[in-house]
């Protein structure tokens, strides 16, 4: 489970003051030396037993308290009666309620969210699926693991990460809900765990600890949530992927589907990302090798999809994938050729590996493999037309500034639009993928080449 930074631990422990927690309060301070005292208020305290050093910003109870003291974050466990993340999330995203008066006598146990609620209770299963990817989209841009982890991808970039909605869980969905004593805690939890966000056994949410990326039907509604977990060391029995049970629904950046008659299919969302983010923005992916749908197929018969380029893994199971695929491609009228990227990679890890990215795509693009029956047709393609701007060429980071806190830790910069690249015919070549050759180490172009990319190179990164 991806930990609280610990540069936002020490900030709050800075920044927010014990003395202003300790007025809102109604609690009465009076100096004494460098410290302030009053009445301390988690117990019954009738003679002032309270201690905060300001300069130190911690406090003491010298009284009959349980509680003998530490800092704004166990002042707010102690006062709220919830965990050491939820205090965290209380002083970082809503540092006003913060402030409120706590019940007196302190509650045993919080059943009313402090913080905002992250979905409507009242809403319906397809618009809470809905507010859910919104919400890990937010999260998304406070975590510095998550954003990390995209960076060492080779994926991150302010505009990619609104045109997908990424997101990313930090385990506070829940918190943000009442307790399951509650009778809307309880509907809101089960409805969660019906449509695949909450663990039916532990009310745990089941994406904790991934990137999210939502799939959409053809009318733009959130229909389904892909997950892939940022840390590969995982207790036995955790996948690193993860769908929401059931049918696979709805498709990855539908915009492909109209950007050109020329489509680029990936067997995994991140090998998409991959493509996109190298400034290929007609792309979209299935989900594995058996994971080409019945909406994959109404969405390219629909928008008189011309070719179709297959950029599955460079393993047997991809290759025997894409041979059955280029076959039933063919029957719909649709030219098929296979991306060969070296034996045993698929795009993003062959990205990462030969930089820069928008070249060494290119040159796989180039060299594709006519899948087809016969001599490959001669053609001109299309610009793989962007979608938006180019992606930023630097990342973004979760890092924020004092004035920042309360609220978004996060700001990123729009960057400017850029042309994409343009891809050439590939050559005739025997529909044996067995028979082919590795795609050569790529070389610098000339001016012009159609590989002369003018996006920016993607950032070095750690394949996985």
């Amino acid at each position: 489970m991806p930990k609280i930074p610990q540069d936002l631990i020490d900030r709050l422990k800075r920044e927010v003051s014990l003395v202003r927690l300790a007025e809102a309060r109604g609690i009465t301070l009076t100096h004494k030396g460098k410290d302030v005292i009053g009445r301390c208020p988690f117990h019954r305290d009738k003679t002032p037993s309270l201690v905060i050093d300001p300069e130190k910003n911690l406090w003491h109870c010298f009284g009959a308290c349980s509680v003998k003291g530490g800092d704004v974050i166990t002042w707010i466990q102690r006062e709220r009666s919830v965990s050491f993340r939820h205090a965290v999330e209380i002083l970082k995203n809503d540092l006003p309620a913060a402030l409120e008066p706590a019940p007196r006598p302190p509650v045993k146990k919080a059943t009313v969210p402090i913080l905002a609620p992250a979905v409507n209770l009242a809403a319906s299963d397809l618009a809470l699926l809905a507010q859910v990817a919104a919400y890990y989209h937010k999260k998304l841009r406070e975590s510095e693991a998550a954003l990390a982890y995209l960076t060492k991808r080779g994926i991150v970039s302010a505009e990619m990460i609104a045109h997908f909605q990424l997101g990313f869980s930090d385990r506070t969905l829940g918190l943000t809900l009442p307790q399951t004593s509650r009778q809307s805690g309880a509907a809101i939890r089960k409805q969660l765990t019906e449509i695949g966000i909450l663990n039916p056994d532990t009310g745990h949410e089941l994406y904790r600890g991934m990137i999210t990326i939502p799939t959409f039907n053809e009318h733009g509604q959130v229909v389904g949530l892909y997950g892939r977990r940022i840390l590969e060391k995982t207790h036995s029995g955790h996948s690193k992927h993860r769908n929401l049970a059931g049918p696979l629904r709805g498709l990855i950046n539908r915009a492909a589907f109209t950007a050109s008659d020329e489509l680029i299919l990936c067997e995994g969302p991140f090998d998409a990302l991959t493509f996109w983010a190298a400034g290929y923005r007609n792309v979209t992916t299935c989900f594995g090798v058996q994971g080409f749908t019945d909406e994959h197929r109404v969405a390219l018969q629909t928008h008189k999809t011309k070719r179709v380029l297959i950029a599955y893994d460079r393993d047997p199971a991809g290759d025997r994938a894409a041979e059955t695929l280029a076959l039933e491609l063919a029957a719909m009228g649709i030219e098929t050729y296979r991306i060969l990227f070296p034996h045993g990679m698929d795009a993003n890890e062959y990205a990462c590996k030969v930089t820069p990215a928008p070249k060494s795509l290119g040159l796989v693009i180039r060299k594709a493999l006519w899948l087809g029956k016969g001599q490959a047709p001669e053609f001109e393609p299309g610009a793989l037309a962007p979608l938006g701007p180019a992606p930023e060429p630097a990342p973004p980071t979760a890092a924020a500034t004092s004035a920042e806190l309360p609220g978004q830790l996060l700001l990123f910069a729009a960057g400017q639009p850029t042309p994409a690249p343009t891809v050439e015919p590939a050559p005739s070549a025997p529909a044996a993928l067995s028979a082919s050759k590795e795609p050569p180490a790529p070389s610098t172009p000339d001016k012009a080449s159609p590989l002369a990319s003018p996006v920016p190179p993607a950032p070095v990164c750690a394949p996985t």
